[in-house]
C-alpha cells in the first residue's frame, strides 16, 4: 500500500537513515521501535508528509489516506468536545465530489473488460462505502462509542475543550483521527495520556477496525497485543521482523548472537591473515602467497555487529531508614472542588515495605489523594503519615518543571547539600549523563532524559515512602525496566500512579482503584485485578437487569455471561417442522464451518512452531520470508473462523 524507497537522512552531516526500503500492507500493524533518537518519530513525519528526506521518496497511492497523531501538537480552544469532534467528517463533502468526479469517468469509458475499468469500479465501491458510513445515522452514536471509550462521560460532549488539561485534549485529537478511518494510522506514543481503561479500549478499536497502523510506544504490554510486526531502525538500518515485539526481542538477540560469532571469526582469520603476511612479507620465496594474501585481505567484506547499547543506568535507591509499621492510614478521607466531589469516604492501611498502586481513570482522583498525602492540598477526614516517615515524590510533571536554561550539572548542583555535592560527576554517569552529556542545556534532552534528570533529585536524600506519579512517561522500555527492578529493590515502602500494565505487573501487591467518588482495595497484582474487575462487571451488569427483560425460556448462557440481545420474535415463536428441519441443517452446516476453520487453524500453528524451531536452531536463508508467509496464513486462518463463529452465532439465535 504505501512503499518506502531507498529513503536516506542526514542531520548535520550525520546519518539517520540509509537508503531504506520497506512497504506497508494493508492490514500490517507495526511496531517502530529503536532506541531513543534512532529516528522513529522522524520516520512517522516522513511517512505523513510533513518531513522531506535527505533522498528517496515515499509512495502513498491517490486513493490511500494517511493519519498522523504526534506525541505533540496545538489543538483549538473555541468549540466544545462534541463539535470539535465532529470535524472528523468534514470531508464527506470532498469524498462526494471525488466520487461524482469517478462517477463520471465511469460513464465515459466503454472498455468495460480492461483491468483499468475494473480498477475503477472497485474505486467507486470503496468510496461509496465510506461515505455510506460517514454519512449513516450511525456516526453520532460512533462518536459518542469513541469518546466513551477514551475516557470521556457525556456530561463532557458539551464542554469548551479550553477546559481540558492538553493531556485530554490529545485524546479528543485522538478520536477525531480514529473517526475518519484512514487507511493508514500512525500513532506517535498514544498511550502517554490514556488510563488503563483507555488503553485497553484503544486496543481493541486497532485490533478490530483499524486497517494498516505504524505505531511508536514504549508500552511493551500494549504493542504486544496490537501489532504483529516489528520493525527495528539500528544504525541508519531496518530490520523487519514479522512478528511481535516480544518475539522479536529474542529473534534480535539470536541475530546479534550469530553477527557476532560471524565477526569473531572474521576476525581471526584477518589476523592470521595480517601475521602471515607480516612474517614473510621480505622473504623472496613467499613473495607469491604474501601478494595472494594480501589481495585477499583487500576483498574480504567486512562484517559489523549491529548496535548494541552498551551504556549502562545504574539506578538504585539508598537504603530505606526505619519507618513506622504503617507509613499511611486513611479514615474517611474526601476531597471535593467546589460541588465536585472527587472521591469521599476513602478508608485504607499502607503497611511498612508495601508495593501498591494508584489506578483509575484520568481525574478520578489518583493524584489528587498523592497530594493530600503530601499534604499539599486540604481534605476531609482523617489522614496519618506513620512514624519516622521520610517521602520521596516524583511527580506527574516533575520533568516539565526543570529549567530549560540550566546544565544537566547544575540542574543538580542546586539541589545537592554536602559531601554528595563532590559525586555528583559519578551520580549523573551512573544515569548516563557522563562526559559532556553533563554540560547540556535541559532544553535539549529528549522526554525521556528529563524524567532520568528528574528522578536523580530522589537519590539525593535517603527516603522511606517512594511516591510516583506516572513515573514511566517518556522512558524507553530499557530504561523502564531498570526503574522496575529498583523499586523491587528498594527495601521501603512504593506507592505508583501508572497505567502501565508491564511495569505494574509483578512490581505492586496491593491494587487501589479510583473510580465514582470511591477508592477501593483489591489484594493482588494488576492483572488479578483487571480480571476480577471484568467479573464485577458482569455481575453489576446480571443485578441491573430487570425481571421483565428475562425471556420466558431463556437460552442457556456460559457461566459468568451475561447475553445484552433481546429475544426477537422470531427467536421466541415456535418454528414449524420444516422450518425445523431447515434450521437444523444450517446449523449443522455452519459447526462444521468452524470445526474445520479450527482444524486448519491447529495445522498452521503448528507448522509455524515448526519454522521457529528451525530458526531457533540457527538456519538462516529464506527462513524469516517462510516464517512472515506462516503467520499471514495463520492471522487468515484466524479471520476465517472469526466469521464462522460469528455466522454459527447468528443461526443458532435466530
Amino acid at each position: 500500500m504505501i512503499s518506502i524507497n531507498n529513503l536516506s537522512v542526514e542531520f548535520s552531516a550525520k546519518s539517520l537513515f540509509d537508503n531504506i526500503n520497506y512497504v506497508i500492507n494493508d492490514k500490517d500493524k507495526i511496531a517502530l521501535v529503536g532506541k531513543n533518537g534512532a529516528g522513529k518519530s522522524t520516520m512517522l513525519k516522513i511517512i505523513a508528509g510533513l518531513q522531506h528526506p535527505t533522498s528517496g521518496s515515499v509512495s502513498v497511492p491517490a486513493d490511500v489516506t494517511v493519519g498522523y497523531l504526534p506525541q505533540h501538537m496545538t489543538t483549538s480552544d473555541d468549540s466544545t468536545v462534541i463539535e470539535e469532534v465532529r470535524k472528523a467528517f468534514s470531508h464527506v463533502a470532498e469524498m462526494n465530489a471525488n466520487l461524482e468526479r469517478l462517477s463520471a469517468e465511469l460513464s465515459s469509458r466503454t472498455d468495460y473488460e480492461s483491468p483499468e475499468y475494473h480498477a475503477l469500479i472497485d474505486k467507486v465501491t470503496v468510496l461509496t462505502d465510506k461515505i455510506a458510513f460517514q454519512a449513516s445515522e450511525n456516526c453520532e452514536a460512533e462518536i459518542e462509542k469513541t469518546l466513551l471509550g477514551l475516557g470521556f462521560v457525556r456530561d463532557d460532549f458539551n464542554r469548551l475543550t479550553s477546559e481540558f488539561s492538553g493531556g485530554w485534549r490529545m485524546r479528543i485529537e485522538l478520536a477525531k483521527l480514529l473517526l475518519t478511518r484512514p487507511d493508514v494510522l500512525l500513532l506517535d506514543e498514544p498511550t502517554n495520556h490514556l488510563d488503563i481503561e483507555s488503553i485497553q479500549w484503544l486496543e481493541n478499536f486497532l485490533i478490530q477496525k483499524a486497517k494498516a497502523v505504524v505505531l511508536v510506544s514504549h508500552d511493551r504490554a500494549f504493542i504486544d497485543n496490537v501489532t504483529n510486526r516489528t520493525i527495528e531502525i539500528s544504525l541508519g538500518k531496518i530490520y523487519d521482523y514479522a512478528v511481535n515485539y516480544s518475539k522479536f526481542v529474542e529473534l534480535r538477540r539470536e541475530r546479534i548472537e550469530q553477527q557476532m560469532r560471524a565477526y569473531n571469526n572474521q576476525q581471526k582469520q584477518i589476523a592470521d591473515t595480517e601475521a602471515f603476511i607480516e612474517r614473510f612479507r621480505y622473504k623472496a620465496t613467499k613473495a607469491v602467497q604474501v601478494q595472494s594474501r594480501m589481495k585477499q585481505l583487500a576483498k574480504i567484506d567486512r562484517i559489523e555487529v549491529d548496535e548494541v547499547d552498551t551504556s549502562h543506568l545504574n539506578l538504585r535507591f539508598p537504603p530505606a531508614p526505619r519507618s513506622g509499621d504503617f507509613p499511611v492510614i486513611a479514615e474517611e478521607v474526601g476531597k471535593a472542588y467546589g460541588a465536585h466531589q472527587v472521591f469521599d469516604h476513602a478508608t485504607f492501611t499502607i503497611r511498612r515495605g508495601e508495593k501498591v498502586a494508584f489506578v483509575g481513570k484520568n481525574g478520578e482522583g489518583k493524584s489528587t489523594l498523592v497530594k493530600c498525602i503530601m499534604g499539599e492540598i486540604p481534605f476531609t477526614g482523617n489522614l496519618k503519615i506513620g512514624h519516622n516517615v521520610s517521602i520521596g515524590y516524583f511527580a506527574q510533571n516533575q520533568a516539565s518543571l526543570l529549567d530549560g536554561e540550566l546544565t544537566v550539572f547544575d540542574t543538580i548542583d542546586r539541589v545537592a547539600v554536602g559531601d554528595i555535592r563532590t559525586k555528583i560527576r559519578d551520580i549523573l554517569g551512573a544515569f548516563m549523563f557522563g562526559g559532556e552529556a553533563s554540560d547540556k542545556k535541559v532544553k535539549v534532552l529528549s522526554g525521556g532524559e528529563r524524567t532520568r534528570l528528574a528522578m536523580i533529585r530522589l537519590l539525593l536524600q535517603p527516603v522511606n515512602l517512594l511516591i510516583l506519579d506516572e513515573p514511566t512517561n517518556h522512558l524507553d522500555m530499557a530504561t523502564k525496566d531498570v526503574l522496575k527492578q529498583a523499586i523491587k529493590d528498594f527495601d521501603g515502602t512504593v506507592i505508583v500512579v501508572s497505567h502501565d500494565r508491564e511495569f505494574l505487573d509483578g512490581l505492586v501487591e496491593k491494587v487501589y482503584e479510583f473510580g465514582g467518588g470511591q477508592v477501593r482495595e483489591c489484594l493482588g497484582g494488576i492483572y488479578d485485578f483487571l480480571e476480577k474487575k471484568r467479573l464485577n462487571s458482569l455481575q453489576e451488569l446480571e443485578l441491573s437487569k430487570s425481571p421483565t427483560q428475562t425471556p420466558a425460556t431463556p437460552k442457556a448462557e456460559p457461566k459468568g455471561k451475561v447475553s445484552d440481545t433481546p429475544p426477537t420474535p422470531e427467536s421466541t415463536r415456535k418454528r414449524s417442522y420444516a422450518e425445523q428441519r431447515e434450521h437444523d441443517k444450517m446449523v449443522r452446516k455452519a459447526r462444521k464451518r468452524v470445526e474445520e476453520a479450527e482444524a486448519e487453524i491447529g495445522r498452521l500453528e503448528q507448522n509455524l512452531k515448526d519454522i521457529e524451531s528451525r530458526i531457533a536452531a540457527g538456519e538462516g536463508g529464506d527462513i524469516y520470508n517462510e516464517h512472515a508467509a506462516a503467520t499471514r496464513n495463520l492471522e487468515n486462518a484466524m479471520s476465517v473462523w472469526e466469521l464462522a463463529g460469528m455466522e454459527l452465532e447468528e443461526i443458532e439465535n435466530n
